[in-house]
């Protein structure tokens, strides 16, 4: 009985969520989509939250930014802003477009996802856009806990030369990520990654453009398995 109610309420807050929020430029519907931005994307919180971090040198790490707290970081120098949640119809990518085009900011959508396993073409087009990127830069992804960590750690792994361990540590509590749940995933890739250099040396890069697949991260994180058993089977679909 709950679980039939809470389903119904569920698909009641979705229809309304995507009814509306979908156009800045109208005067009335711009108001409805800044409601839908702050309400539905959670941008009240963000106000004051930034999840604002420095990842290496002329990098930084955030949440969704709003229009003050891009206008800051362009005030900062920063020049280019890469977009984790992808370009998209609602709000928040709306009004992030309007800031970075009247701010003067180059704003480049690469879209990950923060609880499943990204596909490779998606995660070579994120190392694609960081290794293009003019700096000073930031990218971000919602709540800049999830996707934003697991871009950070592997910015500090490829262009910088972390090791696992270090890079691991911008997945943490600290930026609110919780590993325990869905996005712990985001967490099995550096885990899987690290079994893998058991079985020889091979850059993180070159890892995931050669052998990571996504199906088989999201398998083995779903099942638990052991993160040397997930890197042995991408090891034999690499070969075969």
């Amino acid at each position: 009985m709950l679980g039939r109610l809470w389903t119904k309420v569920e698909r009641a807050e979705r229809r309304l969520r995507r009814s509306f929020g979908m156009d800045i430029t109208d005067p009335a519907a711009r108001r409805w989509s800044a409601l839908h931005y702050h309400i539905f994307d959670h941008a009240f919180l963000r106000v004051f939250w930034t999840n604002f971090w420095p990842v290496a040198p002329g990098v930084w790490r955030s949440n969704q930014p709003t229009h003050r707290r891009f206008e800051k970081y362009a005030a900062m120098g920063i020049k280019t802003v890469i977009n984790l949640r992808g370009e998209d119809k609602r709000a928040h990518y709306l009004f992030e477009k309007e800031s970075c085009d009247a701010l003067g900011l180059t704003l480049v959508n690469a879209k990950l996802w923060a609880r499943e396993a990204a596909p490779r073409r998606r995660i070579e087009a994120v190392i694609d856009a960081l290794r293009a990127a003019e700096r000073p830069m930031m990218f971000h992804c919602k709540s800049g806990a999830d996707r934003a960590g697991f871009v950070a750690a592997m910015y500090q792994m490829i262009f910088e030369g972390v090791s696992v361990d270090e890079a691991r540590k911008q997945l943490g509590l600290k930026y609110i990520h919780l590993d325990f749940t869905k996005t712990g995933v985001q967490d099995y890739v550096l885990d899987v990654y690290e079994a893998r250099l058991v079985k020889g040396d091979i850059g993180f890069e070159d890892w995931i453009r050669t052998e990571y697949r996504a199906s088989e991260i999201q398998e083995g994180w779903d099942k638990r398995r052991p993160a040397l058993e997930t890197a042995e089977a991408l090891i034999r679909r690499a070969q075969a």
